[in-house]
């Protein structure tokens, strides 16, 4: 009988560093962004496509380097989070000086490309959610506070702004709704995490909220949070950015997501806060979307 040797190859740098780029968070980022872009855009006015595939590529860019360098700065953290462990800069398959040169070249190939094909103020704008993001927060805020998620939210609210300001050259207050929204919405997504990971975060050291003041403590928090997103979701309606379609959907959205809190507070479990925080992400990707739907239902009459 002959023996196969199975021999495992390992993935290459290349593909090691787009594991760091965190893909999946990217898209969500990616689309908050397009969807500002979209709402840019009066009813009826042509989409400049050339300029808004251009800057989804640059904000997408960006977001990949500070994602690694997030990566990077985070190495003794990741060691001792399970979702986390296996990232090769964990694992020690791709260097240091790899993934600096890798994020520094794609970073400014974003920077270039925001600024010489779409315009200075989303150049500009996206290299400070850079800096917020990948120091700021990472670096500063993440060790040092249990606020870091609140304080950091900011960093992780921009995209739909930066989208705005690549179509309109400025940033109007409908796309700081849009920034508020993501900011109320960023605690109660991420301390559901933390709920059932916090005995990794306790490990790594990370002062999350449960691990600081405890996990009532942090349900108490979330719920409250949860009512102000609820709030927060509804501006669009009272200012008239948005009609009947994108409320009904707000409505029920926040219904939900409100219910999980309560659910969260009154007879919590892992498993509960596992689905809390799977729902967060679908419930900003569906009313990301129900505003959009909203947006262009105008041009339905005129078919």
């Amino acid at each position: 009988m002959s023996e196969q040797l199975l021999t495992y190859r390992q993935p290459s740098i290349l593909a090691q560093f787009l594991e760091l780029t965190k893909p999946r968070v990217n898209a969500l980022i990616v689309f908050t962004a397009i969807i500002g872009m979209m709402l840019a855009y009066p009813v009826g006015i042509a989409w400049d496509l050339p300029l808004m595939l251009l800057a989804t590529i640059g904000i997408w860019l960006i977001a990949s380097a500070a994602a690694a360098i997030n990566c990077l700065v985070e190495q003794a953290i990741d060691r001792n989070m399970a979702r986390t462990r296996a990232r090769p800069t964990v694992a020690g398959t791709i260097t240091v000086p790899q993934v600096l040169a890798l994020a520094g070249l794609i970073g400014g190939i974003g920077l270039v490309v925001l600024y010489r094909y779409v315009n200075p103020l989303t150049m500009w704008l996206t290299l400070g959610t850079f800096v917020g993001y990948a120091v700021i927060y990472t670096v500063i805020l993440k060790p040092a506070t249990p606020q870091n998620i609140v304080i950091g939210g900011a960093s992780g609210a921009m995209p739909p702004v930066l989208g705005w300001a690549a179509v309109a050259g400025v940033v109007d207050p409908q796309a700081l709704l849009l920034f508020l929204i993501i900011f109320a919405w960023t605690p109660p997504h991420f301390w559901a995490l933390a709920l059932y990971r916090k005995k990794e975060y306790a490990k790594a050291g990370v002062p999350m909220l449960p691990v600081t003041h405890g996990d009532q403590f942090t349900k108490l928090h979330t719920l409250l949070y949860t009512f102000m997103l609820a709030a927060a979701a509804l501006l669009p309606f009272v200012v008239g950015m948005a009609k009947w379609i994108y409320l009904a959907s707000a409505v029920i959205l926040n219904a939900v997501f409100i219910g999980y809190a309560i659910q969260l507070y009154r007879r919590y479990s892992d498993a509960l806060a596992k689905r809390t925080f799977s729902y967060s992400i679908l419930y900003l990707a569906l009313l990301f979307a129900a505003l959009l739907v909203d947006h262009y239902a105008p041009l339905l009459d005129r078919l």
